[in-house]
């Protein structure tokens, strides 16, 4: 087989209902010259099994013992030999023309570290929800990785693996093994290293047009703890603050007002309207500009808690899984 040009990173951990139309996207991309790499983390299903029933040569797989989604990544690039490194969550799917489509962005523009697009929110059974990622495309500053996260999820980056590289370090109890994710995080790793990549080493972001990667959301999945959510962001913000502290100091009581309102809009998808309207109000409070930066989103977001509490949680609640199913 002939060198890659993009190395496909494809952590594995008991999802065996999804990995198949995962690894499908990739083997139908338009772009050719790939190859996938497919880390199993130590799991107990056939989804290692459904892996191996592809016969193509561009697929690798490496084992390993669980390390958590950053640990996967890590020993998934740590295998990588394209020029360029795509991350696939194995409950996500693609776009055909996502690879090609990044791929001809990053040749065009050798000054771009990390491609990304939008993504489409789809359910369990691959149905779309009515919801989608239309982050802010063309070139973004760092500000705006931290304060809106503008890649949005795993499955939308494509990085030149020369910037990517720029992050690496060595494990610090693990000997020889390196790293480029933060393995002690196991929630907001991707922001983490969004931020590290922008801030500490100046890697230029800029986004593509189009909702390129199918982003699944499973049952629950929305209701995973939003103070665990918000605990893990504050860590994240904490490391920032070790190697940039102007940074924050500029900018981290805007990132973190974005971010409550981000768990505020969460909190009244699962109809929670009293801790809804507790982290606007204290978003809002703590930075007044975002309603000047963002007045339709943060007004949209107000305006529907005021709903939710006229219509009552359990009505509310009802009205939302019509729009994210079982997500909710």
């Amino acid at each position: 087989m002939t060198t890659p040009m993009i190395s496909v990173v494809m952590p594995i951990y008991n999802v065996e209902a999804f990995v198949g139309a995962a690894v499908q996207s990739v083997l139908d991309q338009t772009f050719k010259g790939f190859e996938l790499i497919c880390v199993d983390d130590g799991g107990s299903d056939r989804s290692i099994d459904i892996v191996r029933e592809y016969d193509d040569p561009r697929i690798r797989i490496v084992h390993q013992a669980n390390r958590g989604l950053a640990g996967a990544r890590n020993s998934g690039i740590a295998h990588a030999r394209g020029e360029f490194v795509a991350l696939l969550d194995s409950d996500d799917v693609w776009h055909p023309d996502k690879l090609m489509l990044h791929f001809i962005h990053l040749r065009a523009n050798p000054h771009v570290g990390v491609s990304y697009a939008g993504s489409r929110l789809i359910d369990a059974k691959g149905e779309p929800l009515s919801v989608s990622m239309q982050p802010k495309i063309g070139e973004v500053t760092a500000r705006d990785i931290i304060c809106r996260n503008p890649v949005g999820n795993g499955s939308a980056a494509v990085l030149r693996k020369s910037e990517l590289d720029k992050a690496a370090f060595m494990h610090p109890t693990t000997v020889g093994r390196k790293c480029w994710f933060d393995e002690e995080f196991r929630q907001s790793e991707d922001i983490e290293m969004w931020a590290r990549l922008a801030v500490k080493h100046e890697v230029s972001f800029a986004g593509i047009p189009g909702l390129l990667t199918d982003y699944r959301i499973l049952a629950g999945a929305l209701s995973a703890n939003v103070v665990k959510q918000y605990l893990s962001w504050t860590k994240m913000l904490r490391k920032l603050r070790g190697y940039a502290p102007e940074f924050v100091i500029a900018h981290g009581n805007t990132a973190r007002a974005y971010q409550l309102r981000y768990l505020a809009r969460r909190a009244v998808q699962l109809g929670n309207a009293k801790l809804a309207k507790d982290l606007l109000g204290k978003a809002v409070g703590l930075e007044p500009a975002i309603l000047i930066e963002e007045p339709r989103k943060t007004t949209t977001t107000a305006a529907t808690i005021l709903f939710a509490q006229m219509l009552g949680q359990h009505r509310f609640s009802a009205l939302m899984r019509r729009y994210l199913k079982d997500a909710a």
